[in-house]
């Protein structure tokens, strides 16, 4: 009978945030993989537990998802955990869970702390509904696309960044969004824990003063709805087709840009190109 994967969260960064449940469950497995050895042994030694740990980190995990899946499908019982927070939430453990379910091994969680939920808490934006865009990617096309899309987004954005890379996150999210209100999370639940309020712009000109330390996670407010134009989209993807762009690639970036529905883009340009056609 396959065994068990279980995805333990961490504390993230404060290890009286560790419960009695993730203890006993960590205590209680057959083997333990993590993201790093040495940040989880300081953990398992604050709770009081000794386990021969096995790395699962983004550079080893496709090969150790392949090991894990075959300790599984053996019936072991798998603890994963990652340095902070829940495995799978722009951490490693997606595939541990895939190479759970192909051998239909059992898949849990031991629920615990979140900078995600703690800081979309704390902001006071509206969480009803949010968006969180995790890590955004370093450079490139899809970089832009991500904040094009940010720009125009009227639910809570919830974003990490680490120290290296804060004022270009900050410098670019400013660009497409000046004077939206952001919510700045330093180093949660750690001794030297920050949050601040301020405007996007405002938010360069106090962090390019400041010596940068810490994980940050940042919660920006949502634009206000706009009113949709969808007569000037149209007339922006046909400018761009007729320079050669397909129309497929005109309209996703254009529907990014101007915050409109994709697909209703796509069927007016279709609309438009057939009332040309038939002269109307």
């Amino acid at each position: 009978m396959p065994g068990r994967l279980i995805l333990c969260a961490t504390p993230i960064g404060n290890l009286g945030d560790a419960s009695a449940r993730l203890a006993a469950t960590i205590a209680s497995v057959d083997l333990v993989y993590v993201e790093d050895t040495r940040r989880s042994r300081k953990l398992l030694s604050a709770l009081g537990i000794s386990k021969p740990l096995r790395s699962y980190f983004a550079g080893n995990e496709a090969d150790k998802a392949r090991e894990l899946g075959e300790a599984l499908r053996a019936g072991h019982t798998i603890a994963l955990l990652t340095d902070a927070g829940t495995p799978a939430i722009a951490d490693p453990g997606l595939s541990a869970i895939r190479a759970a379910r192909a051998v239909q091994a059992e898949i849990s969680v031991v629920p615990g702390p979140s900078a995600l939920t703690a800081a979309l808490a704390v902001s006071g934006f509206p969480s009803e509904r949010f968006v969180f865009e995790g890590f955004l990617p370093r450079r490139g096309t899809e970089r832009n696309e991500r904040l094009a899309a940010i720009k125009n987004e009227s639910r809570t954005s919830v974003i990490f960044v680490g120290s290296a890379h804060l004022l270009a996150d900050l410098r670019d999210l400013a660009a497409v969004a000046p004077n939206r209100e952001l919510c700045i999370a330093r180093e949660l639940t750690k001794v030297f824990e920050e949050i601040q309020w301020l405007s996007c712009e405002d938010a360069v000109a106090t962090w390019q003063q400041r010596t940068i330390k810490g994980e940050f996670t940042l919660v920006l407010a949502g634009a206000k709805p706009r009113e949709i134009d969808l007569s000037a989209g149209i007339d922006e993807v046909l400018r761009r087709t007729q320079n050669n762009q397909s129309m497929a690639s005109a309209v996703r970036i254009v529907a990014s840009e101007e915050g409109l529905p994709r697909r209703q883009l796509y069927e007016a340009v279709l609309a438009r190109t057939r009332d040309t056609k038939n002269g109307r």
